[in-house]
């Protein structure tokens, strides 16, 4: 490096002004090659030349060999005083270099005593005072007259060029503060215009100087609360950028479709982004659903996970939930500008079917988050060892358990229209009052809790139904009641059966009752039990009928003068049918037949109306 500091070790030899004299380059030459006789030009030549092709390191080599030749002590000796000899120097050059510190900090304490001062030795302090020591330029020499014009000159064109330089900085300055101010005023009214419609405006954890926006729910799942803030970055003309973090570029929603055996036959609408994309405002709005809608996603892929039992199955973006037989509700993530599959069959009914569930499930996420709420705002649990489990929300329990209520009522409204239907074509009046969802109700007003939620309470409650009637015969009568539990084991539905049948105090049905099966048998049966009291209450001319097997719907007339008559009833959701035989009755056994029926009638849907009612049935079969 040619700016480096070079110390020399060895003082600077002087050179004098004139050479040496004669008798001592004579003795030189003497001691170097002996006798001028001996010293001949041929011999000169000869030593210049074997210097040309000599060796640089030999005669340090050579050296070397002579100092290896010394004794331990004389090499002990020479080196103490190569090393007394480097200190000496070291320290020739640092008091040298002292003194010309000292004399240019006492020079220049005339006119800058402070920093001259910290310059300046302790010992220099003490003996001079400071600005004793002074430089002046004593009788300069005088400058031509060309001179001096030339460095004006020169001085004024470097003041105009600096004058210049300056006012192109300022001016520069100034558009560029111009343009900051207009840039930090179009930033703060975005900002106040995204506090104005009442987001929440706040400082980033992790930049303290950094803006932020909460568009997400605070009581959402850690991993989506945390993803709900992003930052308010600033564009180079001022505009806002929202920096969304792991958000997805694209809108996302949650889409259900209806599955009828292989043919999809209805679909939800999937929210469309904002028309006015570019605002800053409808992209927060658009990252606030896209948020909610993975959340909900998420959770109903965690709910349906637990409920493989319920015959709910997923795979790696598709939740399928069975309804019925041959129909099953489809949940999937997709894309919001993702038109409708083409193989989508045009079924107005069916859309609505599937819009309604897909409000469902985003009003149910959404109560979810407000209990969050009321349990954070309450005092928390005891602390235990063990960390408490995040329950699963009911999303799809409760959207199961209605759809499979209303299945259930459907059929039992259809299986009771077709027995009075049928019990109408003999002439048989039968009264059934049936109250769908009598567990719903009329929701009761709260000025605490808003109408929303309560509504979402009576849905998550257990669902009931109820049938109730008369049989008949005035005094029998019978309740059904349909419950369906969403959200608590026992999970399904089931029937609770109550019949009051005077005739038969002791004939209790099976209660709760699970299969529908079961259900259609024993109601069938209680009717049947009630239709053969009701024959046997009837005053005729006649003989009298007794039963004598009410459970298989077994009438038995004694006749003195004729043969006994038996009468075999039997009642189903088809049709209803009446048999007369004559039989032999015996007391340790049920009677026996003793041929084909004597008088049969069977009505169903079809029964014309000049057939005969049951009453006259009856009494035409008790005529002797």
């Amino acid at each position: 490096m040619s700016d480096s500091f070079s110390l020399p070790l060895r003082p600077v030899i002087e050179k004098r002004d004139r050479s040496d004299s004669l008798p001592l380059d004579i003795a030189q030459i003497n001691a170097q090659w002996g006798s001028f006789r001996e010293l001949t030009e041929t011999i000169l030549q000869q030593k210049i030349e074997e210097d040309k092709h000599k060796d640089p390191w030999e005669d340090e080599d050579g050296g070397d060999r002579d100092s290896s030749d010394l004794d331990a002590s004389e090499q002990k000796d020479q080196l103490y005083k190569r090393r007394a000899e480097i200190i000496q120097f070291a320290m020739q050059s640092h008091m040298e270099a002292s003194f010309a510190l000292d004399f240019v900090s006492l020079l220049l304490s005339k006119h800058n005593p402070r920093q001259a001062e910290m310059s300046m030795s302790p010992f220099l302090k003490n003996a001079v005072p400071l600005g004793t020591l002074n430089a002046e330029v004593v009788n300069p020499p005088p400058k031509p007259e060309s001179t001096v014009q030339d460095i004006n000159s020169v001085a004024r064109g470097w003041r105009l060029q600096n004058f210049n330089s300056a006012a192109n900085k300022l001016l520069s300055a100034s558009s560029r503060l111009d343009a900051e101010v207009d840039s930090e005023t179009k930033y703060w009214n975005e900002v106040l215009a995204v506090k104005g419609k009442g987001l929440k405006v706040c400082r980033l954890p992790r930049e303290g100087s950094a803006l932020g926006v909460q568009y997400g729910f605070l009581e959402a799942t850690p991993i989506f609360r945390d993803r709900g803030l992003a930052a308010l970055r600033r564009n180079d003309d001022g505009s806002l950028f929202l920096d969304k973090g792991l958000v997805p570029i694209k809108a996302q929603g949650v889409r259900v479709r209806v599955k009828h055996g292989d043919y999809i036959i209805g679909c939800s609408k999937v929210c469309r982004p904002p028309q006015d994309a570019q605002s800053i405002e409808s992209r927060i709005l658009q990252a606030r659903d896209t948020v909610f809608e993975e959340e909900l996603f998420y959770e109903v892929m965690r709910e349906a996970r637990v409920m493989g039992n319920q015959g709910v199955t997923t795979r790696q973006n598709l939740v399928r939930v069975p309804v019925l037989e041959e129909q099953e509700i489809l949940l999937d993530l997709v894309d919001w500008d993702e038109d409708h599959s083409p193989e989508a069959a045009s079924s107005t009914e069916e859309d609505v079917f599937a819009d309604a569930i897909s409000h469902s499930i985003r009003i149910l996420l959404t109560y979810a988050h407000r209990q969050n709420l009321r349990r954070r705002t309450q005092p928390p649990p005891p602390l235990a060892p063990k960390r408490r489990p995040t329950p699963e929300y009911h999303i799809l329990r409760p959207i199961m358990a209605y759809l499979q209520h209303k299945s259930h009522l459907k059929w039992l409204e259809s299986f009771m229209g077709d027995l009075r239907r049928v019990l109408e074509s003999a002439d048989i009046k039968c009264d059934i009052q049936t109250t769908p969802f009598s567990s719903i109700g009329t929701l009761q007003p709260n000025n605490l809790v808003a109408k929303v939620e309560a509504l979402t309470r009576v849905f998550l409650a257990p669902l009931e139904s109820t049938f109730s009637g008369s049989f008949i015969t005035p005094e029998s009568s019978f309740k059904i009641r349909i419950r369906t539990n969403p959200v608590a084991p026992p999970f399904g539905t089931v029937y609770d059966l109550s019949f009051n049948l005077p005739q038969f105090p002791d004939v209790r049905p099976p209660s709760p009752v699970g299969l529908q099966d079961e259900v259609s048998q024993t109601i069938t049966h209680f009717f049947m039990l009630d239709i053969a009291t009701s024959i046997s209450k009837q005053s005729t001319g006649g003989t009298p009928w007794e039963i004598a097997f009410p459970h298989h719907g077994e009438l038995f007339s004694s006749n003195q003068s004729g043969p006994s008559k038996k009468m075999k009833v039997s009642f189903s959701r088809e049709e209803l049918a009446v048999h007369t035989y004559s039989s032999v009755r015996t007391e340790a056994t049920r009677s026996s037949d003793s041929g084909p029926a004597i008088m049969s009638q069977i009505w169903n849907f079809g029964t014309p109306e000049s057939r005969p009612t049951l009453s006259e049935f009856v009494a035409k079969a008790s005529q002797p």
